[in-house]
């Protein structure tokens, strides 16, 4: 029997995860404030009243901007305040909901970032959209024990945090996941649906300690396994929370 152990939203692609107890799920629809904003590239498109699908190349992200790394980031649901520190100090702080507040953080970053963004940076949302990787709405989970056994190949400790998924558990058996794609199972008293693996980009490769590169996990994922993938994408299909400790059920 396998367990919740974490739980994690990401209020902003590409910025720090945020740690929850427990979460409120809604068919069709990922962890509330689930990359609920993003830093686009000046050059980006976006129609925040008809909302689209947009790549991730669109983004500051942490595949190319590994630099994002070394920020700490909180945003505060009470104030709508995003905070951002760099080695313990605060360098900006804004209220998203506020056109000024939302020129801070965008200051900061086109300063921060440089060269690395195309045109002035754009913190971009959209009531019920969401910035994610893939255009349904969905949840991502890790399996512990396939990190484990990636661990094992590459003779190195991973941080499941540069997997960026929302729910970690540990079935004990690596790649056990995979099965479940296509199939309801459940998670405490919530169904989901299973629906893809989730192939792994270079995002991974960024140690989130010292903010570089010092692996290539989907290189070392596809010589050791023949994929690159890591987790699975699951829809919600009923309504209902689901807290550190319930229980993962498999199909």
């Amino acid at each position: 029997m396998s367990r919740i152990a974490q739980i994690y939203r990401y209020p902003v692609k590409g910025l720090s995860p945020e740690a929850l107890s427990k979460a409120e799920l809604t068919p069709g629809q990922c962890i509330p404030l689930d990359r609920a904003f993003a830093l686009a590239h000046g050059s980006t498109q976006f129609d925040a009243i008809n909302p689209k699908f947009l790549p991730k190349t669109k983004f500051l992200m942490l595949a190319r901007n590994e630099r994002l790394a070394a920020l700490a980031t909180r945003y505060l649901d009470d104030s709508q305040e995003l905070v951002i520190e760099r080695d313990g100090k605060q360098v900006a702080r804004g209220r998203l909901d506020l056109p000024v507040g939302r020129q801070m953080i965008e200051q900061f970053f086109a300063a921060y970032m440089k060269d690395e963004v195309r045109g002035s940076p754009k913190l971009l949302r959209a009531r019920g959209h969401t910035f994610s990787d893939v255009p349904r709405h969905c949840l991502s989970l890790i399996n512990i024990s396939s990190l484990r056994e990636l661990e094992r190949v590459m003779r190195m400790p991973l941080d499941p945090l540069r997997f960026r998924a929302n729910l970690y558990f540990d079935t004990g058996v690596p790649w056990q996941e995979f099965d479940w794609c296509d199939k309801e199972f459940r998670i405490g008293g919530v169904s989901v649906q299973g629906r893809a693996r989730i192939e792994r980009c270079a995002a991974t490769n960024v140690n989130l300690e010292t903010a570089s590169r010092d692996a290539n996990i989907p290189l070392q994922l596809q010589q050791a396994f023949g994929h690159a993938d890591m987790g699975i994408y699951v829809d919600v299909l009923t309504a209902g929370t689901v807290s550190l400790g319930d229980t993962v059920t498999p199909p």
